[in-house]
């Protein structure tokens, strides 16, 4: 893999921090700004709701920039975003923070994951995912228990601080080593520029500024394909699913388990751990067998699901589950990205804002259909997330018999070529 995709991967786990390390922070919040917990949860529902929107909109909106541009552009955004965060006294500025932070957040990973899969062999894109991906299941593991921590130590603001500081190097480390040129898919793009006129990515994939000139209309037209957006329907439902249940999952540890509080941080570690071992496992067989991991992880998710919110009473088996779980999650979840990429090959720089959109609207939706469900039972969201698992897996057969007798000409949906 090319080395600047890890530098993506950085700028990714300050940004999969920041969304996610509020569920931790908010009672701080609630006590300093003196708004209510409730008022508090809103900073989540509006960074949740800035990436599903900001996702398509920002990446129309530098459509005409460079990769190395919009993602600059992105970052230094996002990064200011939270400076202004970490110093106001007013809720609404907090508030408005999020939000923008949000759309800069939804733009960056649009662009990385265009550029990512545009900079590698056309059968790496599986493994070009997992690299960026990884950097939000680094997030869970290690970002958000740290934000927590320093929450504790010195209060809400230094988490915000923290998230700015990583954010720094990345920004200097993508201005120093993406590759620049005009942007792939705008209407009047030209000849490269910024890489020397190579034309060539890495590993001799063409790089974005070399690709031919895709109109905004024939991008947009992608959305047509039955095979896209059945992609779209089952990552949503499964990143739904993923969300849905990690959001609540402090309740069935202490309420169902009958564990004490101080199991909530490991066990949410376990379950990031469990989540950065399933994209590992997903970049070395999504791209070869991608059938077997997105149709066979849908099954074994389904079944782990219900067996977890049949045995959430016993606490073994929710330490044994969560580190499943959170391994077929993403394993299962990193794969139908990449196979929305495979699918909207025709559109090189709305092929990320669909991906992005997909992954967000599931993690909006899931976990409010989980709040409805835990109202009458803890264990309900591990339920909620069976029954969105399960409508994935009904959908799923549908996904590869399109994919399967398409005749488009284009990049298959599920039969990628095998690397040499």
């Amino acid at each position: 893999m090319p080395p600047f995709l890890y530098l993506l991967g950085l700028a990714v786990f300050a940004q999969g921090t920041s969304e996610f390390m509020l569920a931790g922070l908010g009672p701080d919040i609630a006590r300093d700004l003196q708004v209510s917990l409730s008022d508090a949860g809103l900073l989540t529902s509006a960074f949740a709701v800035g990436m599903v929107v900001g996702a398509p909109s920002m990446a129309l909106l530098v459509r005409r920039l460079s990769p190395r541009g919009a993602l600059l552009g992105f970052l230094a955004l996002f990064l200011c975003a939270h400076v202004v965060g970490a110093l106001t006294e007013s809720f609404a500025v907090l508030l408005a923070t999020r939000i923008v932070g949000a759309l800069a957040n939804a733009g960056f990973l649009a662009v990385a994951l265009a550029t990512a899969v545009s900079m590698v062999r056309p059968d790496q894109k599986g493994r070009a995912t997992s690299v960026l991906l990884g950097g939000v299941t680094l997030a869970c593991v290690a970002g958000v228990p740290a934000g927590a921590y320093l929450g504790q130590l010195w209060g809400w603001r230094a988490a915000f601080w923290a998230v700015a500081a990583v954010s720094l190097p990345a920004l200097v480390a993508i201005a120093r080593s993406v590759p620049g040129g005009a942007a792939a898919g705008t209407d009047d793009a030209t000849s490269p520029s910024g890489d020397g006129g190579a034309g060539q990515g890495a590993e001799g994939a063409p790089s974005p500024s070399a690709a031919a000139p895709v109109p905004l209309a024939a991008e947009l037209r992608a959305l047509r394909r039955p095979r896209l957006r059945l992609a779209l329907l089952l990552g949503a439902l499964v990143n739904g699913a993923t969300f849905c249940a990690f959001t609540y999952l402090a309740p069935v540890i202490t309420d169902v388990a009958d564990l004490a509080e101080g199991w909530i941080p490991p066990l949410l570690a376990l379950f990031g751990l469990g989540s950065f071992l399933g994209v590992t496992l997903a970049g070395r067989l999504a791209d070869r067998r991608p059938r077997a991991v997105a149709g066979g992880g849908t099954v074994a998710l389904v079944c782990a699901w219900t067996v977890f919110a049949l045995t959430a009473g016993s606490a073994p088996a929710v330490i044994a589950l969560v580190l499943l779980l959170g391994t077929l999650s993403f394993g299962v979840g990193a794969t139908l990205i990449s196979r929305i990429l495979y699918a909207a090959d025709g559109a090189p720089t709305l092929s990320g804002a669909y991906a992005t959109a997909a992954l967000n609207t599931g993690a909006a939706l899931g976990p409010a259909l989980g709040a409805l469900t835990l109202t009458w039972d803890p264990r309900g969201p591990l339920w909620t997330s069976a029954a969105l698992t399960a409508l994935a897996l009904v959908a799923a057969p549908r996904a590869f018999k399109v994919a399967d007798v398409t005749s488009t000409g284009e990049a298959p949906y599920i039969q990628a070529p095998p690397a040499p």
